[in-house]
């Protein structure tokens, strides 16, 4: 049976890239390319791809919130992290999120294909890298008050308005990407900014930069 797969990358050359080495794989396809996180999150509901091979850094809607809405839309669909992004913060972040692989660009040469054979195999994949951030930070973690618990700070609607903000968005541009009115993005903006203690724009966006949510 074909293994039908989504490559989502802002960049064209890795995508071609990323495409050529997947299909020569007997029984892979690639079956659409992506460059945005929304565009990723409607061909994942249009096609049900059995695989998603997911970049972090997108414009309009980054990696890791593409990866929420799109298990929601497509919950059988396994998605895979292909970053050039690495640490502890940003591993775990992204297993929260439902990924189940990760793998960093500079290992895909030698990880790629394996890391997308394993998911099809229902089983997650981790580079070593990865794997020992992940059970460092769970040694850490797991005597804590909290059991080691990771408590998010902001909702992923949030996060949305966070990025686009940080983008360089106006309200008006913020509220008609979203679908929602300019007094609700104003609301959550106010809320935002005394949830997280920022005081100006500038603020946000160094939190939007440190909490991967947006490229530096």
């Amino acid at each position: 049976m074909t293994l039908r797969i989504l490559v989502v990358d802002d960049h064209a050359v890795v995508r071609r890239g990323v495409r050529a080495l997947l299909e020569s794989q007997p029984g892979w396809e690639v079956s659409a390319e992506a460059s945005t996180g929304r565009e990723a999150v409607e061909l994942a509901r249009q096609l049900q791809p059995d695989i998603v091979v997911m970049d972090l850094s997108l414009p309009g809607l980054n990696g890791l919130d593409a990866t929420r809405q799109i298990l929601k839309e497509a919950p059988r669909t396994e998605v895979l992290v292909l970053t050039m992004h690495h640490s502890e913060e940003l591993a775990r972040n992204v297993l929260q999120a439902g990924a189940r692989g990760y793998v960093l660009k500079s290992d895909a040469d030698e990880n790629l294909i394996a890391a997308i054979e394993s998911l099809r195999q229902r089983r997650p994949f981790l580079t070593s890298t990865v794997t020992e951030f992940v059970l460092d930070d769970y040694l850490r973690h797991a005597d804590g008050p909290d059991g080691g618990v990771i408590h998010t700070a902001v909702t992923t609607r949030e996060r949305e308005i966070i990025q686009l903000l940080a983008e360089g968005k106006s309200n008006k541009e913020v509220a008609s990407s979203l679908g929602i009115s300019v007094k609700t993005i104003e609301t959550h903006r106010a809320n935002l900014m005394r949830k997280l203690h920022l005081r100006s724009v500038s603020d946000l966006v160094r939190y939007a930069i440190r909490n991967h949510i947006v490229q530096a």
